[in-house]
C-alpha cells in the first residue's frame, strides 16, 4: 500500500460544524463522494454541497430515533477493510461495501451538556455511540483511512491534500493517536459523571479527561518538560482565565497563580493575596482593593517582589497603580476596568488574567497528587470553621476583634504549606511561617518575619505584637505557643487533639492568651 492515499469517498458527521462547509466544498470540488447523516447532511445541502445520506448508501434506514444509523457493515466494513489484503477486498466486493477513505466525526456534546446542568435523561441522550465506534474503526485502520476528530483538522488535511494529492501515513498515524485520545477523554467524562450519579467518590476505575491547553517551555526547572491540560470543568480560575497581556505563562506561574486565586476566594470582602512559591506571603481584607494591597504588602515586602497577586474584586486603577509599583509576575482577578487595564499595559511583561468569576471555596471536588506507580485522590479541602463551631479552652475568651482575626488567620492558614503558622491583626497577615519540619520553627520564622517587615516599614514594634496566631494543626508541645506569646500574640486558634493539649492550654493561660479549638486541621503538603 502506498504511503500517500487519495481521498475518493468521505464520511462527514459532526456535532461541531466549524469549518464543515468550507471542507465539504473543497472535497466536492475534487470529485470526492461525500456521505453524511442528519444535521450535517442538511447543513451541507443548504450550502450547495453534493451529499449522499448514509441510509441511501447502506440501503438501511435510520432507526430508533437516529440511535442506529452508522452501526452497519456497509459503514464499518468500508472503514475497517484493509486495502492491502486481497481477501478483504474480495469480501468487500462480494457484499457491495465501498471503501471509505476519510472519516470526520466529532461527538455529541456530552461534556457541554453536563456542564450546563442538564438532567439525567438529557445527559444520557448526549452519549454518542456511533461516533466513537467510527472514530475507533478509522483510527485502527489508519493505514488506509484518515480520521478527523477536531474542527482544526479540516484545514490541516485540506492543506496536505492540496500540496500532495492525498494524505500521508505520518499524518494519518498522528490523527489516529489524537482520535484515541479523544474517545478516551470522552469515555472518562462519561464514567466520571456516572460515578457521581451513583454517589461514588472513588470508583473502582478512575480515568481523568484532559485537553492540552498549551505546551510550556519547561516545568519547575529547565531540564523538566511540562504542559498545561484542562479538564473541561467550569470552576473559575487559571483554566477559565483570559490572558489580557504579558509573557507566556510558565509552569511555576500557573501553579502559584492557582494557589493565590484559591486563597483569595476564601474571603467575601475585598481581599488581596500575594503568593511566592505557592505560599501566601501577604493576605489582607479591607474596604477596597487598594487598602487591602497596602496591608498585604506590609506583611512581607521582600517576598512580594516577583510574586503573584490575586484579587477577589474587579481591579481598578488605584489598585493597579500600587500593584505595578513593584515587580509582579502575574495578576489574577475576576475582572479589571479599562483604567486598570491601561495601568497594567505599561508593564508589558506582566501577565494579567481575568477569570469572569471566583471559585467556590466550599465546593466539592477532587484533588490529585502523583506518586510512584499511581496517584493519590482526595476531596478538595473545602472545610471551614465558624465562630459557632469554635471551642474556647482557656480562662479568657477572645474579644470580638480577636475572634474576627482568628477566623481570618485560620482561613489563610489553610493555604500555607505545613507546618503552618499565621499571625494576623486587623484582618491582615503580620507574619507567616511555612513548610517547616516542626511547628516551633514555623512559629519562630513567622515571628522573625514580622520583625523584619516592621523594620522595613520603619515601625518600632514587630507586626506580630498584638496579633492573633493560627496553626494549621495542633501544637504537639507548648513550645510553639510560647514562641507566639513571646512574639506578642494575644489569642490562638488551632485544631486541638494533641495528647498534650492540657499542657498547651496551661501555657496559654499562664501567658494570658485566649485560645480556641477548631476540631479541624488544614495540612497542606
Amino acid at each position: 500500500m502506498s504511503d500517500l492515499l487519495p481521498i475518493r469517498r468521505a464520511l462527514l458527521s459532526v456535532s461541531d460544524k466549524t469549518g464543515l462547509i468550507e471542507f465539504g466544498r473543497f472535497l466536492a470540488a475534487r470529485g470526492v463522494e461525500i456521505l453524511s447523516t442528519g444535521g450535517t447532511a442538511k447543513a451541507l445541502r443548504e450550502a450547495g454541497v453534493p451529499v449522499k445520506d448514509v441510509s441511501d448508501h447502506t440501503g438501511f434506514p435510520e432507526i430508533l430515533d437516529g440511535r442506529v444509523k452508522t452501526l452497519v457493515p456497509q459503514v464499518h466494513g468500508g472503514i475497517l477493510g484493509r486495502r492491502d489484503l486481497p481477501e478483504h477486498l474480495a469480501q468487500m466486493e462480494q457484499h457491495a461495501i465501498a471503501p471509505i477513505d476519510l472519516v470526520a466525526v466529532n461527538l455529541y456534546p456530552f461534556e457541554a451538556t453536563v456542564a450546563k446542568g442538564a438532567g439525567f435523561e438529557d445527559c444520557i441522550e448526549n452519549i454518542d455511540i456511533g461516533g466513537p465506534a467510527m472514530i475507533r474503526s478509522a483510527a485502527k485502520n489508519h493505514a488506509g483511512v484518515a480520521v478527523l476528530t477536531e474542527p482544526q483538522h479540516f484545514a490541516e488535511i485540506q492543506a496536505e491534500i492540496e500540496a500532495k494529492g492525498g494524505t500521508t501515513l505520518a499524518t494519518r498515524r498522528r490523527l489516529a493517536a489524537a482520535a484515541y485520545a479523544r474517545t478516551a477523554a470522552y469515555d472518562a467524562a462519561i464514567s466520571g459523571w456516572f460515578a457521581k450519579q451513583e454517589g461514588q467518590d472513588f470508583p473502582p476505575r478512575l480515568s481523568l479527561p484532559g485537553v492540552l491547553r498549551q505546551g510550556l517551555r519547561y516545568g519547575e526547572n529547565p531540564h523538566q518538560k511540562a504542559a498545561f491540560y484542562v479538564d473541561g470543568g467550569n470552576r473559575p480560575g487559571i483554566a477559565t482565565a483570559t490572558q489580557v497581556q504579558g509573557k507566556e505563562l510558565s509552569y511555576n506561574n500557573l501553579n502559584d497563580t492557582d494557589a493565590a486565586y484559591e486563597c483569595v476566594a476564601e474571603f467575601d470582602k475585598p481581599a488581596i493575596v500575594i503568593v511566592k512559591h505557592a505560599n501566601p506571603c501577604g493576605v489582607a481584607v479591607a474596604g477596597d482593593l487598594s487598602k487591602a494591597w497596602d496591608a498585604a504588602l506590609l506583611c512581607d515586602p521582600v517576598s512580594a517582589f516577583g510574586g503573584i497577586v490575586a484579587a477577589n474584586r474587579t481591579l481598578d486603577a488605584a489598585a493597579a497603580e500600587k500593584i505595578t509599583a513593584i515587580f509582579t509576575e502575574v495578576v489574577i482577578a475576576p475582572d479589571a476596568d479599562e483604567a486598570a487595564k491601561a495601568v497594567f499595559a505599561k508593564k508589558k511583561n506582566l501577565r494579567l488574567l481575568l477569570t469572569g468569576g471566583l471559585p467556590d471555596a466550599a465546593a466539592a471536588g477532587l484533588a490529585f497528587k502523583s506518586v510512584a506507580g499511581g496517584f493519590l485522590a482526595q476531596s478538595r479541602d473545602a472545610g471551614r470553621v465558624t465562630q459557632e463551631t469554635l471551642k474556647v479552652v482557656t480562662q479568657r475568651a477572645p474579644s470580638r476583634a480577636e475572634m474576627a482575626d482568628l477566623l481570618f488567620a485560620f482561613r489563610v492558614c489553610k493555604h500555607v504549606k505545613s507546618n503552618a503558622i499565621v499571625y494576623a491583626k486587623g484582618l491582615a497577615t503580620t507574619g507567616i511561617g511555612a513548610g517547616q519540619m516542626n511547628r516551633a520553627e514555623s512559629s519562630r520564622i513567622a515571628a522573625w518575619k514580622s520583625e523584619a517587615a516592621a523594620k522595613a516599614a520603619g515601625l518600632e514594634r514587630p507586626l506580630a505584637e498584638g496579633s492573633v496566631v493560627a496553626s494549621d494543626a495542633f501544637f504537639p508541645f507548648a513550645d510553639g505557643l510560647e514562641i507566639a506569646a513571646s512574639a506578642g500574640a494575644t489569642a490562638v486558634i488551632q485544631p486541638g487533639g494533641s495528647i498534650r493539649d492540657a499542657e498547651v492550654i496551661a501555657a496559654a493561660d499562664k501567658a494570658g492568651l485566649a485560645m480556641v479549638f477548631t476540631g479541624m486541621r488544614h495540612f497542606r503538603h
